[in-house]
């Protein structure tokens, strides 16, 4: 049998792998690559566990005469789309594109057909690109790409409001590097091909793009030449202007220079035309002498009407203007808050959504109250005109940097988002999902590191920029700065500064010394009471270009925040494993290390690695002394080539190790997993990998993963942690089945995988929200393999005590008499969670309790074993229940509650059964009544005794009146409720049953066994009786099944 063909490949094959050595030529040196089939371990699931607080959007629209439907693109998290007004939202790309959306518009004739463009306008310094056009036919259900792929950011999509396959993009272009693919592209055949209308120059794309409302030959255009690079921000200069064409996009007029506008360079400019009066333009432009301009004669002449600062601050960031829907005059202008103007555009009223910086606004055309906004926490939704707006706290699509874990129990996951503020968030709960109760802000801001204390998870210390840092004790609410120098240095460029702390600058603690902690700047600083005073421990670690460190901005606007603080260390680590070994690399692609705390530097850079790469992380090899992982990116100098290496000997020599990853996914983080060697994961800009083979050999770990920018990553407790640009936090609760695939599986059809340890904590994953973040399955996860279910018998998997006495089973053709669950298995990696009761009470159709469980107690903590058979072999794994860390209570006491809840349990089973016999006899007297003749009144009579006797046990032992759920209001409860209530109570926390619980279990069993003791005279003598007066029948008139 080919088994290693088809679901294991090990492939000895000898690869070369780049040898950075010295100053020597790079050489092949061939390593075995090893490496799985997916079908091994893609049944694994990503969680999306939240927070659903939203990130930065710059792309909405509504559908004109459908007043509940919007859509809105996140800057990393794909489309959106709500049908509630905004009440909730779902995201409708998955499956087929992700990332950065930068446009998206739906078809005025037809509403299936939507266009959407990737890469947002914001052009922050963490942006990131898009993939080109995407098209849907049936609004939004399927995709396909249609071009554009290289365009990286198209900020503006337009459709002819009465052809579908005419369309038009403004692409932007890349940010980082001069290109052809940008200005405004025309497809009139729905995106099979592209022509580009207008084009300025490669450094200058299109930013803006409108179709006059009552004319769709008529288009204007904005193009704006803006640069990023790592140190510095450029917003004009040649290329940027307004444009005009009056033959639906062949030809175009540059009209920069007419009448009214100002001279000088320009930057950043949007335009808007009033559907009201298609005379009437309105500009908004980045100047020396900007401001909102309108012309009242369709671009000819034009008249400055207002130079308010508030209006076009930070002219980069925003710079969108939009005439009203009905209203000639009225005219909005997108910035930190949103601005409104009832004249024209001469004076504006500033308002705010429910967050701040706006971005985007569509209005609807049928109704100018009618409206959806973009801003840095997504998309709001107003039906008064802005009075009031939807809330942003229903979309998963938050921003992270960085992310850290506590020992806190349950761990909860830290990271700061962008635009908003840091938080902490429980990764489990005792819940059913995890919503806003779960997580709380904590230290630092918006662009944080975090450490928490290792001696006290209540006290955090988080950054951001400014060299801002910060100490938060959660436990009484303090907070205090604890700068490592207290210079703010907003507007400022690097050179001004003493120390140079960039917007995301490394903050942890030594794993050695819970009392050391460390910051960095371009030097290594380290305190040891709490922030009170840092020392300096290393010289300047970068290479301190003073080319690379003036102010940033210009030739119009500066924009000094730190964010293109440039020479600085980005990121460091400590050895877990080596006390006094630190690694630090620097964002202009200096890698250092030192073996004795600090007092001596060297310098182990790859010397092969591209010059001006910025080293995103470090992580530190669990299993060679002196080993390391480094992942680092020069996608802000254009290069989106994906660059890690490893060290084995404290950096003398390195190895490039990108086999296996796309060419252009450019890599942010990578982290090396303790408990099996070699084994390591990568996030990229645009998807997940994993290595088997120390980095030799790379594979896809997407799965369920959106396409989405993976910033950072963590491992906690076999638990991957993955925080994302745009999706928020993502997680793979049990990561044991990759530390035990291994080659001797080739050879089998089928596979059990041990389960982790599991915690006996109560909570579980409810059903999907699109309000909250998914919860820890809970129980026991039990994984299995299966090769080809075609091929398969009936799966049965068991969850036994060490004695090997059942549990649970489960099956795929489970018995319903014995309460086995079903298994729905596919081929692949397929998971079975266990939640760890043991079986319940017996119920019977119909029944209606209130505040009562039939439900089995939990398992005690110990060890137990799992058991799958499948076509006639069996396979066993052994694995633990672990007692919850908080639980106050002692074994005895646990095993106390798990004896007392099943003896509850038996007497309710019993009692049930009873209620069932009764009701089984019922019928069989009343099917044998019904057909006797009226004089044998004996027989009938006798009929009528035991009808009416057990009718009162069973009134007895239960309330037969009930029909809802609410009827045990109106008719009082019976004695098997009594007992499910007492079951309920008790089960509640890990606590020994109460002295009165055992009493009244005690009393409630005896009220019950004086009912069943008259039912078993009925059953024992009076049954019998009547049987024997029926006997001309030749046959008993009631058989009664034996349990």
């Amino acid at each position: 049998m080919k088994h290693l063909i088809y679901f294991l490949t090990v492939l000895t094959i000898l690869t070369p792998i780049s040898d950075i050595q010295g100053q020597r030529k790079k050489k092949s040196i061939s390593e075995p690559v090893l490496s799985f089939d997916e079908k091994l371990y893609s049944g694994l699931e990503w969680r999306n566990m939240g927070p659903f607080r939203g990130g930065r959007s710059a792309a909405v629209t509504g559908v004109p005469g459908k007043p509940n439907l919007f859509y809105f693109g996140a800057t990393g998290g794909g489309v959106w789309r709500t049908t509630d007004a905004g009440n909730t939202w779902e995201n409708i790309s998955d499956g087929y594109f992700g990332g950065s959306i930068g446009a998206v518009a739906v078809s005025e004739w037809d509403n299936n057909v939507i266009y959407v463009g990737g890469g947002e306008v914001t052009v922050r310094g963490n942006v990131s690109y898009g993939y080109g056009m995407y098209k849907s036919l049936d609004a939004g259900k399927t995709w396909e790409h249609i071009g554009l792929k290289n365009s990286r950011h198209i900020p503006r999509v337009r459709i002819h409001p009465k052809n579908p396959d005419l369309v038009y993009a403004a692409v932007m272009g890349d940010l980082y590097k001069s290109s052809n693919e940008r200005g405004v592209y025309r497809s009139k055949d729905g995106g099979k091909n592209w022509e580009k209308v207008l084009f300025t120059n490669k450094d200058a794309g299109a930013v803006d793009l409108v179709i006059d409302p009552n004319n769709p030959r008529i288009l204007y255009a904005s193009t704006w030449r803006i640069r990023r690079t790592p140190y510095s921000l450029e917003s004009g200069g040649e290329g940027s202007a307004i444009w005009k064409s009056t033959d639906g996009g062949d030809t175009w007029t540059d009209i920069s220079k007419k009448e009214g506008l100002p001279g000088d360079a320009w930057g950043i400019s949007g335009i808007a035309v009033s559907p009201v009066n298609s005379n009437r333009i309105w500009a908004i432009i980045e100047n020396k002498n900007g401001g909102v301009y309108r012309s009242d004669d369709a671009g000819q002449t034009w008249k400055k009407l207002n130079s308010s600062r508030s209006l076009r601050q930070r002219a980069w960031y925003y710079t969108r203007i939009y005439a009203d829907t009905q209203d000639e005059d009225r005219v909005y202008v997108m910035n930190v808050r949103y601005h409104r103007s009832k004249d024209g555009g001469k004076t504006f009223e500033a308002f705010n959504a429910p967050h701040g910086d706006h971005h985007d606004l569509w209005i609807a055309p049928e109704d100018n109250q009618r409206m959806v906004i973009a801003d840095d926490g997504g998309a709001q939704v107003s039906f008064d005109g802005g009075e009031n707006w939807s809330t942003y706290n229903n979309q998963p699509t938050v921003q992270f940097y960085r992310v850290t874990t506590d020992n806190h129990f349950p761990y909860r996951i830290y990271g700061a988002q962008q635009d908003n503020s840091t938080l902490r968030i429980a990764h489990r709960t005792t819940g059913r999902s995890i919503g806003p109760r779960d997580w709380e802000p904590t230290a630092g801001g918006e662009s944080a590191h975090i450490a928490v204390n290792p001696d006290d998870n209540d006290i955090v210390y988080g950054g951001s920029y400014d060299g801002f840092l910060t100490r938060v004790n959660h436990a009484t609410e303090e907070i205090r700065a604890v700068n490592v120098w207290p210079d703010n240095p907003m507007g400022h460029g690097a050179e001004e500064m003493k120390y140079r702390f960039q917007w995301n600058f490394p903050i942890f603690f030594s794993p050695h010394d819970s009392k050391k902690l460390y910051t960095a700047s371009n030097h290594l600083h380290v305190s040891y009471d709490e922030g009170e005073s840092w020392e300096v421990i290393s010289p300047d670690l970068t290479r301190n270009d003073s080319t690379k460190l003036g102010s940033s901005g210009g030739p119009i606007t500066k924009d000094n925040t730190s964010v293109e603080y440039y020479c600085t260390i980005f990121a460091a680590t400590e050895s877990p494993y080596e006390k006094d070994i630190i690694w630090t690399g620097s964002d202009d692609g200096l890698v250092y290390v030192t073996q004795d705390g600090g007092k001596n530097w060297q310098n182990v850079t790859p010397p092969g690695m591209p010059e001006w790469m910025m080293i995103n992380s470090i992580d530190v090899d669990p299993f060679t002394k002196g080993g390391v992982y480094i992942a680092g990116t020069r996608y802000k100098m254009g290069d989106y080539t994906p660059y890690l290496y490893r060290s084995k000997d404290y950096g003398k020599t390195w190895k490039l190790i990108t086999r296996g990853i796309d060419k252009e996914h450019f890599t942010r983080v990578m982290r090396a997993d303790s408990k099996r060697k070699g084994l390591l994961y990568a996030g990229t800009e645009t998807g997940m990998y994993i290595s088997f083979d120390d980095g030799s050999s790379w594979q896809s770990l997407q799965m369920n993963l959106p396409i989405v920018p993976i910033t950072d990553l963590a491992i906690k407790n076999d638990n991957l942690i993955a925080a994302t640009q745009g999706r928020s936090f993502w997680i793979i609760d049990d990561i044991t089945p990759f530390h035990q695939l291994d080659v001797t599986m080739t050879n089998n059809t089928s596979h059990l995988f041990q389960p982790m340890d599991s915690y006996r904590i109560r909570g579980g994953a409810g059903r999907d929200s699109k309000t909250a973040g998914k919860n820890h399955p809970g129980g026991v996860m039990v994984h299995y393999y299966v090769e080809d279910t075609a091929k398969m018998d009936t799966l049965r998997i068991e969850m036994l005590a060490t004695d090997g006495k059942l549990i649970k089973a489960f099956s795929t053709s489970p018995s319903k008499e014995d309460s086995e669950g079903k298994l729905e298995v596919k081929p692949g990696l397929n998971r079975l969670v266990w939640n760890m009761q043991y079986p319940g009470a017996e119920g019977f159709d119909g029944i209606i309790l209130w505040w009562a469980s039939l439900n089995g107690p939990m398992a005690l903590p110990g060890d137990y074993k799992v058991k799958m058979t499948l076509n006639g072999q069996s396979h066993e794994q052994p694995f633990k229940i672990l007692k919850d860390p908080r639980s106050t209570s002692s074994d005895e006491d646990l095993k106390a509650q798990f004896d007392f809840l099943n003896q509850v349990i038996a007497k309710l089973t019993e009692t049930n059964q009873s209620i069932k016999a009764i009701r089984e006899a019922r019928a069989q007297i009343n099917t044998v009544t019904s057909r006797i003749k009226e004089e044998d009144s004996e027989i009938k009579d006798m009929a009528k005794e035991i009808l009416k006797n057990m009718k009162a046990i069973e009134e007895a032992l239960y309330q037969t009146k009930n029909q809802s759920r609410q009827d045990p209001l109106n008719f009082p409860i019976r004695l098997n409720n009594k007992l499910g209530h007492l079951n309920s109570l008790m089960a509640m926390g890990d606590y020994k049953p109460t002295r009165q619980a055992v009493e009244f279990k005690n009393e409630v069993s005896k009220r019950i066994d004086v009912e069943l003791n008259k039912l078993n005279e009925i059953f024992d003598n009076k049954i019998p009786k009547f049987n024997e007066l029926v006997k001309a029948e030749s046959v008993d008139a009631v058989v009664l099944s034996e349990d």
